[in-house]
């Protein structure tokens, strides 16, 4: 056995090994380590490989999925090792072999990789969120990209700069990537798999297979390197299943240029699908998300991680969202018929995995009916938008004829709330076939004879304990007390001996044995036959799984669509208003999270405008810290990134000029783990930011310049200020604590000063969260450190030197002295004086001096003295 396993171990790569035993898959040697530690069960030990006990631990089969689970987010791979033949083929082989029967070990084989990309089953999957598995490819200096839901089978190819693949991976989120081996942008966490697998010609070749077309045409144009993709995706889900493909809806083409590209730092910053802590709790969708199912809900994630930038594809959708706000009733009835439904796309994805369950099949039954019940609701509505007339169609599969008559097989065939596991039937409807129902009577006609014949033995041995009983090793036996035992062993009593237990003794007829064989033949031919009618309606689910899957989309999005009309219409929410133009009106806008937070605490929210245009681009923000600059900033981008996804914002009103990208400076941390320092990281994201963004980006800025010295960090921030301004001009709100920035709006015509408003009030600071016109007069540090708890001492040791530091200002104009004579470098760039004592140190680092005579060096040494005092080079240095 220990040889089989380690055969297994070595085709296994790197993963864990459940091995099966029985009803239970064990794991050996360090596999057994390292999942008794994340799984926290017992750590045994079994006999010794080369000298050493054989660790050991397992996990009962039919509670698997909840430990693979656990091991999947613990960061595993697991494969499965199932048996692949019965003992009875396993001793028939070994006859055909000449080999002893009684030793023979039965087969095994791996017949699945559970990866965490790889996952359809229910328990494995988050249900209101999408698991995507991407694989990488590089063609001539392009990266492509292609990903895919198994459990759903959506599948997209898309292709970027190597510059922009950060961006990509961040909108994906995906939950493995697989890329060809030496990966020159790798992280650390990708699967490698062989160069071979990413050919552009094999995933052309392999996706024509898949859905049996002469040409890819129909699908979309897709490049070298989305192919190459492709080949490297396909072949690892062909790797993963042994053979055996999931579910792959036709690909389709993701244009870069159709969606707002948001960096991974800005996501992070925004909290979009998930906060700081990494979990959904206090994140932008956990506000927002109204959906009644969880496709709703993975539409929706994918919405606010990709918004769009296409005016027209935008208003169509805010327009059935306004059309829904606009009618509670239809809205309250379309919800509720909506939270009904069963996952149809995930029910699907298992079903066409080979994973399906009778239950998977109800799902679909159920799913597309309520569907059909959705469209004959809506349809009966009149005047509603273009959106929705092209999703009605989509809801009963009639572009592909129609699912009524999938329907009705499906409700003649099984019964109305089918099981999860279908080894032990019962799911086929009575009625259905007729020669099922002969064997299921005949097999309970049987079992009625066991019960009468139970009672005629009690009669007849006067043993009124004496039972008829079944188990899976003995089949039906006669039960005892043992007190009654000898009874029965009597040689004409008629009872055979079968079992002698503690406490009972178990016997055998020739009447039990014979209605006993009854019911096994009539129960297996019965099993057989509903084996026969699962695969049929598997078939007949496959042949039409494009329709079903678009069904399912369109569900979807009308659950997105009626969830974000609740949302609007619980917060008093506004339909924005989207042009091609630099501007940006919100008149009292509110960060959803935030306001969300404070109303459980009975506060409210202060509401503030933003008005920004050609004009008025640039808005330098002050005022003191828990002001409310930061919550002001994100708002304005999160209201942004709402409205471009398709969804009313938190706000009086908003009109918004599109934007392509959106950038987010705001609160960093130090990444440890890539050596980077708080003030690394932010620099970082700041030249991302002057790097990539346009006029037509929307960029937020908190406190440029901090986290070095004062001097440095004035510096930097004000150079930032004027090239966002100047070189990039695009919309901007930047928040800061130098005053001396307020200095820019003499040489930045579309530059503006703001702050938060404060009051002292007897000592205590007041923050009144309201943005207005104009400079900051001060930041009211040791007012809020105050608030914080700082000890009254050393807040007043704090008070005293600053009056010393103010009173320096005063007299000599402080650190910003001379920066109103600045010229604006952008408009004035001045050259770099060459550095004289530089110039001198690198000639003289150039001479050769085992080359010069006493008179050449003598002479030259006039030349550099000669040089060095008319440059000032000796000054300098």
């Amino acid at each position: 056995m220990m040889q089989q396993f380690l055969e297994l171990k070595e085709q296994a790569e790197g993963c864990l090994l459940f091995y099966r035993m029985g009803d239970f898959f064990e794991l050996f040697f360090d596999d057994a380590r390292i999942a008794a530690g994340i799984l926290n069960i017992a750590l045994t030990s079994r006999g010794e490989h080369d000298g050493e006990p054989v660790a050991m631990c397992g996990v009962p089969v039919h509670a698997a999925e909840g430990y693979l689970a656990r091991l999947i987010r613990g960061g595993c791979r697991v494969a499965i090792a199932e048996q692949v033949e019965t003992p009875e083929e396993a001793k028939l082989r070994a006859k055909a072999e000449g080999k002893p029967s009684s030793k023979v070990l039965v087969k095994r084989d791996i017949v699945r990789f559970v990866t965490a990309g790889t996952l359809t089953e229910e328990a494995l999957l988050e249900p209101r969120q999408a698991n995507v598995l991407a694989a990488l490819a590089e063609v001539r200096g392009v990266i492509g990209i292609a990903s895919c839901d198994i459990s759903t089978g959506a599948m997209v190819l898309e292709e970027c700069a190597p510059d922009m693949l950060n961006a990509a991976l961040a909108r994906l989120g995906p939950s493995e990537c697989v890329v060809p081996e030496v990966w020159e942008w790798a992280s650390g966490d990708e699967i490698e798999r062989p160069k071979s697998d990413f050919s552009s010609d094999g995933g052309l070749v392999r996706l024509k297979a898949i859905h049996s077309v002469a040409t890819l045409d129909g699908f979309g144009d897709f490049s070298r390197a989305m192919l190459a993709a492709a080949g490297g995706l396909v072949e690892y889900l062909d790797h993963a299943g042994r053979g055996t493909l999931p579910l792959l809806l036709p690909p389709k083409v993701h244009a870069g240029d159709a969606v707002m590209v948001i960096d991974e730092a800005t996501r992070s910053n925004l909290e979009i699908l998930s906060s700081q802590s990494g979990a959904r709790q206090g994140s932008l969708i956990a506000s927002i998300d109204r959906c009644v199912t969880g496709a709703g809900a993975r539409m929706l994630a994918g919405d606010l991680a990709a918004p769009l930038y296409n005016r027209a594809a935008i208003t169509q959708r805010l327009e059935l969202v306004n059309w829904l706000h606009g009618d509670p009733i239809t809205r309250a009835n379309l919800r509720d018929g909506l939270r009904s439904l069963p996952d149809l796309g995930r029910a699907l994805g298992r079903i066409m995995a080979g994973r399906g369950s009778p239950r998977d099949l109800g799902q679909i039954r159920d799913g597309l009916r309520d569907a059909a019940t959705l469209r004959d609701m809506l349809g009966a509505l009149s005047d509603y938008p273009a959106l929705l007339t092209h999703l009605l169609p989509d809801l009963s599969g009639q572009a592909e004829g129609g699912h009524g008559a999938l329907v009705d097989l499906l409700s003649r065939a099984l019964v109305a709330a089918p099981p999860t596991e279908r080894s032990s039937g019962g799911f086929i409807a009575e009625g259905y076939d007729h020669g099922l129902d002969e064997l299921r009577a005949t097999s309970g006609n049987a079992r009625r004879a066991i019960a009468v014949m139970e009672a005629r033995y009690r009669d007849d041995t006067q043993i009124t304990s004496l039972k008829i009983k079944h188990n899976g090793v003995l089949g039906y036996f006669i039960e005892v007390p043992s007190k009654h035992g000898d009874a029965l062993m009597e040689a004409n009593s008629g009872f055979t001996h079968r079992q002698t237990m503690k406490g009972a003794v178990r016997f055998n007829s020739i009447d039990l044995h014979e209605e006993a064989s009854r019911i096994a033949e009539a129960g297996g031919h019965a099993l057989a036959a509903e084996e026969a009618h699962f695969e049929d309606l598997v078939a007949n689910i496959a042949a039409r799984a494009q329709a079903i899957a678009i069904t399912a989309e369109a569900l979807a999005r009308i659950d997105v669509s009626a969830g974000q009309a609740e949302r609007a219409a619980e917060g008093g929410w506004c339909r924005p208003s989207l042009t091609d133009g630099p501007q940006l009106t919100i008149t009292g806008g509110r960060h959803p999270v935030v306001e969300d937070a404070l109303s459980k605490d009975g506060e409210r929210f202060v509401a503030n405008d933003c008005v920004l245009a050609a004009s008025d681009r640039l808005w330098l923000i002050g005022g003191p810290n828990m002001g409310g600059k930061s919550t002001f900033l994100r708002q304005n981008a999160l209201i942004i990134l709402m409205a471009q996804a398709g969804g009313f914002v938190p706000a009086t009103s908003a009109n918004i000029g599109l934007v392509d990208r959106l950038f987010s400076r705001v609160g960093a941390s130090d990444n440890l783990a890539k050596g980077r320092s708080t003030f690394m990281v932010e620099m970082v994201e700041t030249a991302a930011i002057l790097s990539q963004a346009t006029d037509k980006s929307f960029v937020i800025l908190d406190e440029v310049g901090r986290g070095t010295s004062t001097y440095d960090g004035l510096a930097l921030a004000w150079a930032v200020a004027e090239e966002v301004h100047s070189r990039i001009a695009c919309r901007c709100l930047f928040a800061t604590h130098y005053h001396e920035l307020a200095r820019l709006s003499d040489s930045c015509p579309a530059l503006s000063l703001h702050h938060v408003r404060a009051r002292e009030w007897k000592g205590d600071l007041v923050l009144l969260h309201e943005l207005t016109k104009g400079p900051a007069d001060r930041s009211y540090g040791l007012a809020v450190a105050r608030l914080a708890g700082v000890p009254d001492p050393v807040v007043k040791r704090a008070k005293q030197v600053l009056a010393k530091l103010e009173k320096a200002r005063s007299e000599t104009g402080g650190i910003g002295a001379g920066l109103g004579e600045l010229p604006l470098f952008a408009a004035a760039p001045q050259e770099e004086e060459p550095d004289a004592a530089a110039e001198l140190a690198a000639r003289i680092a150039s001479i050769d001096l085992d080359a010069l005579s006493p008179r050449d060096a003598l002479d030259l040494l006039y030349d550099l003295s000669r040089e060095a005092q008319t440059s000032g080079a000796l000054t300098k240095s």
